[in-house]
């Protein structure tokens, strides 16, 4: 949820319509800094908004609450019950995240999720899990079990000598212990016994260490560093004029699959997934679905296994103690309190607050006052004259210094990730929507008045020392008026909010789906997080783009898609491509940017008369004859025979009645009804071929989802030729080289591996590696899992490879 809930919306709306004209003339034309005061005026605690912003917070329940807590430890225990042992460990994470510090509750949540990682097989992670149980204080009667799963766990990774010195530790405990049933003692011992007996094979017989030449080497990448510009390649260079801004273009001839930058998010947060908001009611009821918030780590976004809680709020959850305690020192300290203020006010206002956060007080201080020194010299017509011209040796006040010619620089001249690099990114603060302008400014406003009446403004100012950290202090000031440190913090978080809208960068991950037994991984592009990158932020759109950009975490690669000679510009698609919607879809989009785009696509597609291939393959067909339909809102066959015509209306209704049965089909698949799913894809592949044209990307849809049903059946041929017909329909909208392309043939060569067909693995192996090594880089996983297959293969016996 990138803007503010609904209601918040609804109220800001209701605000805005009932300020008189003039006001809302003032409010359009402000400033940032006027916009801000005005927006301090506007919402007071005793304001209608104020108490309409506080009863949205209530529903956004982002503190400790134990009796969540206890639903959610009860349904894993359920889970675990029926063996749903992954579904059981994320309750029990939730149910942690709910439990107060040093609560016995919460080493029972960590001492459950042991036992589940454990049948999972994820060995060292149930490790620290027992750790952080005994750490929080794990009922003594209780211990035995769970450091017998210690010594069991020790075992597995090959660790003998610690395992036998736990079992040792068991047998020492319930030896003293003498409130232990007879037989419960008695099966302890005898499992003990066990593991001992273990022990002692695994000493006399130890494991032959893994071969060398089965070790899959990782391929190192060729980087030469830009003086320039941080984390870039020497092979680009940053150019600016007053048509296209800042760019960058190619300085050399530049290859696939190059890399040319590589950058650390200046400041990211993670997108929550579905709305946290719980509906008003008298009744509380938990809600237990997984979102993106419950399974990757809030601060550097790697997929959590055993999440470590905040200590102070419900929401925030990382992959270990070192990301949580980074994450307090950084910004989480100020964060943790307004929990679900951020919530309700969405994942913009939550950035512009950690950007001011990690900026510190003194930058942004600094780069708002020249800001306003900034504005003054624009409305002054000598100093104007000179900001234009550039004066390139000689910077006010500090005679024979370089002037920066290139917003965003430093005093050397040079572009980095920096917070003056995001300061300096176009808020385009004229061309905002008045009424959205007026949202950004109430909810930023909201947020800063809720840090002083926090207590918390002194960790913002970062004028308190660490050991202060801990706890927010009761507000001295109470006056309703922001200070006027705090006026300076809400204006650069306006700027911020506002620069979103152009510069905000989606942090994706190909998130594994649901897919049956898990012989073949099922993956789509999800987005995980919401980020500044300020020096990615500086490649300009195309819907035909010479690039792709791939994440680790908060990082971003940007390779070369396809060849780019020297002198031309390095293109990025902020989300239109030509292979996805027609140009006129594509310009609608694209005006959220406040620009039109010009690239070579859509110029070719406007000045052709004839149709974008998007529309001629998602078209649709006549019901009759199957011939193509012509027209706009009524459509006409164009088969003069048949000369049927009929509305787009209908049609369209029809394709949205077919997507809600595919749906019902894959709900079958996720319920383990692999045979009802395929009579309904099957019947609805029969009527999508009376009314789509056979290229249509839904047609290739329902070919692959086939292809996945089959595969759980384990059904590889039926599977293979299925997703090889969904295969030729991705090619044909993307292209042969597309990064789609890749994911389609890397789920092939999992079936053709699975089914056993090794020459045809090996090819499809070989052209999803060269497809996939350009867009995502040798070191990516998938590049890994295709190595490991290809490895494989290759050590089965000739006489096999032969065969097939």
């Amino acid at each position: 949820m990138a803007l503010p809930a609904e209601e918040w919306r609804a109220v800001a709306a209701g605000r805005w319509a009932a300020l008189q004209p003039a006001l809302r003339e003032r409010l359009a034309a402000a400033p940032l800094r006027d916009a801000v005061l005005l927006g301090c005026g506007l919402l007071r605690p005793e304001a209608e908004e104020a108490a309409a912003l506080r009863r949205l917070c209530r529903r956004a329940r982002a503190g400790k609450e134990p009796a969540a807590a206890r639903c959610y430890r009860e349904e894993g225990n359920r889970r675990f019950g029926r063996r749903q042992y992954a579904a059981a460990a994320r309750l029990y994470s939730q149910a942690a995240s709910h439990e107060r510090p040093g609560s016995p509750e919460l080493s029972v949540c960590f001492a459950n999720r042991s036992a589940a990682l454990f049948h999972l097989g994820h060995f060292k992670v149930c490790l620290e899990d027992i750790a952080r149980a005994q750490g929080h204080g794990y009922p003594d009667r209780l211990l035995p079990k769970v450091l017998l799963r210690k010594a069991e766990c020790l075992l597995r990774l090959g660790r003998l000598q610690d395992a036998a010195e736990a079992l040792s530790a068991v047998e020492n405990k319930i030896t003293v212990d003498q409130t232990m049933t007879s037989a419960t003692h008695q099966a302890l011992l005898k499992k003990i016994s066990q593991l001992r007996n273990k022990v002692h094979e695994k000493e006399s017989c130890p494991e032959p260490a893994p071969e060398a030449h089965g070790a899959i080497q990782r391929e190192l990448e060729i980087w030469e560093e830009n003086d320039s510009i941080s984390g870039a390649s020497s092979s680009l260079s940053l150019n600016f004029d007053l048509d296209r801004g800042r760019h960058l273009v190619a300085s050399q001839d530049i290859l696939p699959g190059q890399n040319l930058l590589k950058e650390e998010a200046f400041v990211s947060v993670l997108c929550p997934g579905e709305s946290l908001l719980l509906p008003d009611s008298s009744e509380t009821v938990w809600d237990t679905r997984v979102t993106n918030a419950d399974l990757y780590c809030h601060r550097c976004l790697k997929q959590l296994l055993a999440s470590v809680p905040c200590s102070g709020c419900s929401y925030a959850k990382y992959c270990s103690q070192n990301c949580a305690d980074l994450a307090w020192e950084q910004y989480h300290r100020t964060e943790c309190s307004l929990g679900a203020l951020l919530l309700t006010l969405g994942v913009f206002c939550h950035v512009a607050l950690r950007t001011v956060l990690l900026a510190g007080f003194a930058e942004v201080s600094r780069l708002v006052e020249q800001s306003h020194d900034d504005d003054k010299d624009l409305h002054n017509p000598e100093a104007k004259c000179k900001h234009c011209n550039g004066a390139p040796n000689t910077r006010a006040g500090i005679p024979g210094k370089a002037e920066p010619l290139i917003p965003g620089c430093n005093d050397s001249g040079q572009y980095q990730s920096s917070y003056q690099a995001v300061f300096n990114l176009l808020p385009h603060t004229e061309k905002h929507n008045p009424e959205h302008k007026f949202l950004c400014t109430l909810s930023v406003v909201a947020i800063c008045k809720k840090l002083q009446e926090a207590g918390l403004e002194a960790a913002v100012l970062n004028q308190e020392s660490s050991e202060e950290w801990s706890k927010p202090k009761a507000c001295e000031n109470r006056s309703e008026e922001l200070s006027p440190e705090l006026k300076i913090m809400a204006e650069a978080m306006l700027r911020h909010v506002l620069q979103l809208q152009c510069n905000a960068q989606a942090i994706t991950v190909m998130q594994e789906l649901e897919s049956g037994d898990g012989a073949v991984v099922n993956k789509k592009p999800v987005r995980l997080a919401t980020a500044f990158f300020p020096v990615l932020s500086l490649l300009n759109h195309s819907c035909s783009p010479n690039i792709s950009v791939s994440f680790s975490g908060t990082a971003a690669t940007v390779r070369a898609s396809q060849p780019i000679p020297k002198g031309q510009e390095v293109f990025h698609c902020y989300g239109p491509h030509r292979c996805r919607m027609r140009v006129a879809e594509r310009q609608q989009l694209l005006k959220q940017y406040f620009f039109e785009c010009h690239c070579q696509a859509c110029l070719e597609e406007i000045e052709s008369d004839v149709k974008s291939v998007v529309s001629v393959r998602n078209s649709f067909c006549c019901p009759s004859c199957q011939a193509s339909m012509q027209g706009e809102d009524t459509l006409c066959c164009s088969n003069g025979a048949c000369a049927l015509s009929v509305s787009r209306e209908s049609l369209s209704q029809r394709l949205w009645d077919l997507q809600q049965q595919i749906k019902k089909a894959l709900k079958l698949l996720s319920n383990n009804k692999s045979d009802q799913a395929i009579k309904m894809l099957l019947k609805c592949q029969v009527d999508a071929g009376n009314f789509l044209s056979p290229e249509h990307l839904l047609m290739g849809e329902m070919e692959d989802h086939l292809a996945q049903v089959y595969a759980t059946l384990g059904k590889w041929q039926e599977a293979a030729r299925h997703l090889q017909s969904s295969i030729q329909i991705v090619e044909m909208h993307h292209g042969p080289s597309s990064v789609e392309m890749g994911h389609e043939l890397f789920k092939l060569a999992q079936i053709l591996f699975n089914g056993f067909a090794v020459s045809e693995a090996l090819s499809t192996i070989q052209r999803a590696e060269e497809i996939l090594s350009v867009h995502c880089g040798p070191q990516s996983t998938q590049i890994q899992e295709l190595k490991e297959m290809k490895t494989c293969l290759l050590e089965l016996p000739r006489s096999i490879l032969q065969r097939t």
